[in-house]
């Protein structure tokens, strides 16, 4: 039997981009979808319902009360406990703004498998696309207006190194988590293995608590997660509204947008899926509600933006950001100076630490 593959999603607001992203992970090879959405005005949970009846995916909602730990967390937690998780092979939480971009054979997790025989998960670090100086929001595929990304050995910050993880359901992990899975069974953790997306065997600290890659390589080779944290202009200052997805009553700022936005290459590798993905577009499409759904949500943005100029603190981001360079790329020989003070500021807290 063929095995399934499950990519978990949460969603709030997001309605315009989720028939790109579900096009896209169809192609790569994911067989079912969880989704979970929260507090949404623009018809992302009536699009998931309508898509849930044509039985694309299965929705959840999660509109509260949430834990301490979060909107996210809390769903994840939730998660666990369906039957479509206990049923699924091999599991990938992920976000809207992340696409799998498999490099392997034909691009799909089975060729990524075979590539990787051995895994019982694997790593897919994030290689960051920035904005590229793209001010308004229009309804275009993100996978191809935004080509401009970080190089594939970066040096600083090492949140630019992070990773989501597609891991074999077989109940060494049991729990979901945000960048990997959690609540590891000690016993089976030795047979375990973890890889990354070069193919190197990784040590036992990823098993239990890393959530980003070995930054200053490549771990590209056979996979990346393209991650488009930024998108237009328009669009971040309404992400920012939104808030972070982890803790929603967080506004990002220009320390957010400064740290993701890298510009300094090109990659179009994700194109191989571009066929499929249209596609699989396509298809969705043809339902007349589900289209109607879309569109609403296209305009929802757009007037959702302009409402938002209104407000002080909106509007003096969305400048900020017009007068931002549109690349923040630090050097090797910059990143080894911060990375000393970094060391040393570890090593004074622990002396500290010791003194008291």
């Amino acid at each position: 039997m063929a095995p399934r593959f499950l990519a978990v999603l949460t969603v709030r607001n997001e309605a315009a981009f989720l028939l790109e992203w579900l096009a896209h992970h169809r192609a790569v090879g994911f067989t079912d979808f969880l989704v979970f959405s929260n507090d949404c005005q623009d018809g992302t949970d009536k699009m998931l319902d309508r898509l849930a009846e044509m039985g694309e995916l299965v929705h959840e909602r999660n509109d509260g009360p949430y834990e301490q730990a979060g909107i996210q967390f809390t769903a994840l937690k939730r998660a666990s406990k369906l039957k479509i998780v206990k049923q699924a092979d091999w599991i990938l939480p992920l976000d809207v703004d992340e696409f799998v971009n498999i490099h392997a054979g034909d691009g799909t997790l089975p060729a990524l498998l075979a590539t990787l025989p051995e895994a019982d998960a694997i790593t897919l670090t994030w290689r960051l696309f920035g904005n590229a100086d793209v001010v308004r929001y229009d309804d275009a595929p993100v996978t191809r207006t935004f080509t401009r990304c970080a190089p594939d050995v970066i040096h600083w910050p090492w949140r630019a190194a992070m990773f989501k993880t597609l891991y074999r359901n077989d109940g060494t992990y049991k729990k979901l988590g945000v960048h990997r899975p959690r609540a590891q069974q000690e016993d089976r953790l030795e047979d375990y293995r973890w890889f990354d997306g070069e193919g190197r065997e990784l040590d036992e600290q990823f098993k239990t608590r890393r959530i980003f890659s070995n930054y200053g390589r490549s771990n590209f080779k056979h996979v990346q997660l393209n991650h488009y944290p930024l998108g237009s202009m328009e669009t971040y200052v309404l992400k920012a509204a939104r808030g972070r997805a982890v803790h929603s009553d967080h506004m990002l700022d220009l320390d957010y947008w400064i740290e993701r936005n890298f510009n300094t290459d090109t990659d179009t590798s994700i194109s191989r899926y571009g066929a499929a993905q249209s596609a699989e577009r396509a298809r969705l499409m043809e339902d007349a509600k589900l289209a109607r759904l879309h569109e609403k949500a296209v305009e929802w943005r757009k007037s959702r933006f302009v409402s938002l100029m209104q407000q002080e603190p909106y509007r003096a981001l969305f400048a900020r950001l017009l007068m931002t360079p549109p690349s923040r790329l630090i050097s090797p020989a910059a990143a080894r100076t911060l990375t000393g003070f970094a060391n040393l500021g570890r090593q004074a807290a622990a002396d500290q630490a010791t003194d008291g």
